[in-house]
């Protein structure tokens, strides 16, 4: 078999290449790795579609029909790798229970029919193509993995909503965090469905069959930007988001008696019942300080102003809420709560403001010029340039270099 040299034969050659490489790397990464696992699976069932691509430009399927059906389809099983991916990712303790395996019973049964098609010979798969293939199975196929892919990525999308909200309120640096990346690889895919629906449509009603078909182009693309951006994912073992498991209402609920005697134990912030706690803080612009909520305990916002201010644990780069909350000795959704209706921000706004009140005050010193900008903006408790500039810029207005110290 002659295989033609063409921008087409050589980029999917290359896609399926560096696709096998990276989901090896994938898998046999020492961090993330429930849920690298599961990246590496997405990568190898979009690989073996692309292969289908490349026997059709290649013409090797013209030059040897025996290897009809030789790609096994994994199709239906995008839309759940892809969920679970993120599930795992952004809780580290995730945890495979049997009910999981009902989002891989079509992919299972489909994976079945491609395997027995494979050992038939090929008078029996030329007959299953005419007959059962191309008007009936091909099309519950093409439809079924349209449809489980828009719903596992609006799942995805939700579930990353949700997260970003939850990271602003547990962590104090979210930049390694906030997975972006994912979301542009999720749009991605919505392309990829677009190009779906367009060919389902061209087939459906015209009768056109691979006419306009660049799903295999699209799909060629995420697979090669999940190899280079999945494998430079940062170290998620610290995140535990977990929405809507009954753990967590169960251990909030054993808390919260413990740290109501707590907070009526803590007589020194006695005087804070009476008046409002004074933060310390630069105000927000107004466009992102969230409303208030009514009620937030006087004392224990004043127990987290002394943890984070007279403590200095703002200063820590990495400090999260359930640091906090072990020094404090509160739960971290009473802490996180009163933090959102007292102090009327996140968390990760809360520590931040501390630390751009910090260098605000120490580039108001007499001694400033003595120090360069980052280095007090490190010792203030960030721990990135790019960090820094964006955060500051928020709380100010002003860019870091701009600001006067002193003069706001």
């Amino acid at each position: 078999m002659q295989v033609p040299i063409s921008f087409m034969t050589v980029a999917l050659f290359a896609v399926i290449a560096q696709a096998g490489f990276a989901a090896g790397l994938l898998a046999a990464s020492p961090f993330n790795r429930v849920s690298n696992r599961f990246l590496a699976l997405l990568m190898v069932a979009i690989a073996l579609w692309v292969l289908d691509g490349f026997f059709r430009v290649s013409g090797l399927y013209g030059q040897n029909a025996e290897l009809y059906f030789s790609p096994i389809y994994y199709s239906l099983g995008f839309g759940p790798l892809l969920y679970f991916y993120v599930r795992s990712l952004v809780n580290h303790g995730f945890r495979w229970w049997p009910r999981y395996w009902l989002h891989f019973g079509p992919v299972l049964l489909q994976a079945a029919l491609y395997w027995w098609l494979r050992f038939q010979p090929y008078a029996v798969r030329l007959n299953f193509w005419q007959r059962v293939h191309r008007p009936v199975t091909y099309r519950l196929e093409f439809i079924g993995t349209w449809v489980s892919l828009m719903v596992y990525l609006f799942l995805s999308l939700r579930l990353l909503r949700h997260y970003s909200r939850w990271l602003e309120d547990n962590f104090s640096e979210v930049s390694r965090l906030r997975l972006r990346w994912l979301r542009w690889l999720l749009v991605l895919l919505g392309v990829v469905s677009v190009q779906w629906l367009a060919e389902l449509v061209l087939r459906e009603f015209f009768g056109l069959y691979y006419r306009y078909d660049y799903s295999t182009e699209l799909l060629g693309v995420v697979v090669f930007v999940i190899g280079i951006v999945g494998l430079r994912q940062a170290d998620m073992r610290a995140v535990h988001f977990a929405p809507g498991e009954p753990a967590d209402e169960m251990v909030a609920a054993e808390m919260a008696p413990a740290a109501a005697s707590e907070v009526t134990a803590f007589p020194e912030a006695n005087a804070a019942a009476e008046v409002p706690v004074e933060t310390g803080l630069p105000r927000l612009p107004e466009s992102s300080a969230p409303a208030t909520a009514p009620g937030p305990d006087p004392l224990i916002m004043e127990r987290i102003r002394r943890a984070l201010v007279d403590d200095q644990l703002y200063q820590n780069p990495t400090l999260t809420l359930a640091e906090l909350s072990a020094h404090i000795g509160l739960p971290p959704r009473l802490i996180s709560s009163t933090v959102n209706a007292g102090f009327g921000r996140s968390f990760n706004d809360l520590v931040n403001g501390y630390r751009v009140a910090e260098v605000q005050r120490r580039l108001a010193a007499p001694d400033a010029r003595r120090f360069t900008l980052l280095g007090i903006a490190f010792e203030s408790g960030f721990n990135s340039k790019t960090t820094f500039n964006r955060i500051f810029k928020q709380v100010t207005g002003v860019a870091p270099r701009d600001y006067q110290g002193g003069g706001g």
